[in-house]
C-alpha cells in the first residue's frame, strides 16, 4: 500500500467514523426523548416523519438558525473556545476504539475498523476524556455569570472526584488482561462467550458498578446532573450560551454518552465478539466476518444507552453533598478493595 493509498484510506474512515457518530449522538436523543415520554406515559416526539424519526433533523437545522447571541459581558476568546474544546474531546476519543474485529485487514495489513491501534488505547481515551473538563470550566468562568460559575465550579469537582473512581475500576480489568491494549483486552473476553466477559469474571461486576456509577457523574447525567440543575442554577455553565454553540456543548454530553457505551462495552462486554462464544461457526463470507463484529458491538452500546436512560427515568437527582458524600466515602475506598481483591484473586489463580 502506497503512502497516498494509507492517507486516502485514513481519511475516509475519519470522516465515516465521525459522521456515523454525529448520527448516533442525533438519534441517541430522540432515543431519550421516546424512551422517557413512555415512562411518563406519553408520547415523546411523533410529528415529523414516521414515528417521529425525522425530528433529529429538524432539531439539527433550528439550532443552525436560531439567532446567535453573545453577551456583551464575556470574555470573548474562552467563551468561544469552550464549546469547541468540549465537542473536541468528545469525537477525537472514538479515533482508537475498534469497533469491528481487526483481524479484518485489507492489503498492507490495513485495519478497517479501527481508525488507530495505539498500545495504550485506554490510557488515550482517559486522558482525552478528561480534558474535556477545560471546556465545561472555560464556559463557566467565561460568561461572566453567577450561575453558569456555579455549575462550571460544580461541574469541575464532580468530574475530578469521580474521574478517580472511574480510572481505579479500570485496574482490576487491565490485570486480567495484562495490557492497557483495547484489542488485546477484548481478545482476552473471547474464549467462551459470554462467561468471559469481566462482567462475569474475577469480581470485575463491582468495577462495572463502580465504572457505571461514576460514568453518570462524568458525563453529567441524572441522577447526578448537578452542573445542569435547572432548579437553582437556570441551566448551568452553559445559560449564556444560544444557537450552535449550546447545541455544542449538548453533542459533546451525547457524545461522551456513547463513548463511555464503547468503553463499558470493551472492557466488559467482549467488545464485538458474539456472547454465544464459540458455539455458533464462524461465517464462511468475508462480508458477515467484517459485519457481524459490528452488529455485537453496537447492540451492547444500544443496551448501554438503553440503561442510561432508564436510569434518568427513573431516579430523582442527589444534593451536591449527597454527590461527593458517595464519590470520595464509598466509591473510591470500593474500587481499592476491587484493586486488592482482584490481585488476591489473580494471585490465587
Amino acid at each position: 500500500m502506497t503512502i497516498w493509498q494509507f492517507l486516502f484510506w485514513s481519511l475516509l474512515k475519519v470522516v465515516v467514523v465521525t459522521v456515523v457518530l454525529l448520527m448516533g449522538v442525533a438519534y441517541t436523543v430522540l432515543l431519550e426523548r421516546k424512551l422517557v415520554g413512555r415512562i411518563q406515559n406519553r408520547w415523546g416526539p411523533n410529528r415529523v416523519g414516521p414515528f417521529g424519526l425525522l425530528q433529529p433533523l429538524v432539531d439539527g437545522a433550528k439550532s443552525f438558525l436560531k439567532e446567535d447571541i453573545i453577551p456583551t459581558g464575556v470574555y470573548r476568546p474562552l467563551y468561544l473556545l469552550a464549546p469547541i474544546i468540549a465537542l473536541s474531546c468528545a469525537l477525537i476519543s472514538i479515533g482508537v476504539v475498534p469497533f469491528g474485529d481487526p483481524g479484518v485487514v485489507g492489503s498492507g495489513n490495513f485495519h478497517f475498523f479501527q481508525i488507530a491501534d495505539v498500545n495504550i488505547g485506554l490510557l488515550v481515551i482517559l486522558g482525552i476524556t478528561s480534558i474535556g473538563v477545560y471546556g465545561i470550566a472555560l464556559a463557566g468562568w467565561s460568561s461572566n455569570n453567577k450561575y453558569s460559575l456555579l455549575g462550571a465550579l460544580r461541574a469541575s469537582a464532580q468530574l475530578v472526584s469521580y474521574e478517580l473512581a472511574l480510572g481505579l475500576s479500570l485496574v482490576g480489568v487491565v490485570m486480567r488482561a495484562g495490557s492497557l491494549n483495547l484489542d488485546v483486552i477484548v481478545r482476552s473476553q473471547s474464549n467462551h462467550g459470554m462467561l468471559s466477559w469481566n462482567l462475569f469474571g474475577g469480581l470485575q461486576f463491582v468495577a462495572f458498578f463502580i465504572y457505571l456509577m461514576a460514568a453518570y457523574a462524568e458525563t453529567n447525567r441524572s441522577p447526578f446532573d448537578l452542573p445542569e440543575a435547572e432548579s437553582e442554577l437556570v441551566a448551568g455553565y452553559h445559560t449564556e450560551y444560544s444557537s450552535m454553540k449550546f447545541a455544542m456543548f449538548f453533542m459533546a454530553e451525547y457524545g461522551n454518552m456513547i463513548m463511555v457505551g464503547c468503553v463499558a462495552t470493551l472492557l466488559f462486554l467482549g467488545g464485538w465478539t458474539s456472547p454465544f462464544g464459540n458455539l455458533l461457526p464462524a461465517p464462511s463470507s468475508f462480508i458477515l466476518r467484517a459485519f457481524i463484529p459490528i452488529f455485537w458491538f453496537v447492540l451492547k452500546v444500544f443496551s448501554f444507552l438503553f440503561l442510561y436512560v432508564w436510569v434518568r427515568g427513573t431516579l430523582p437527582r442527589f444534593r451536591y453533598d449527597q454527590l461527593m458524600n458517595y464519590g470520595w466515602r464509598w466509591l473510591m475506598p470500593l474500587a481499592i478493595l476491587n484493586i486488592v481483591g482482584t490481585s488476591l484473586w489473580l494471585a490465587y489463580r
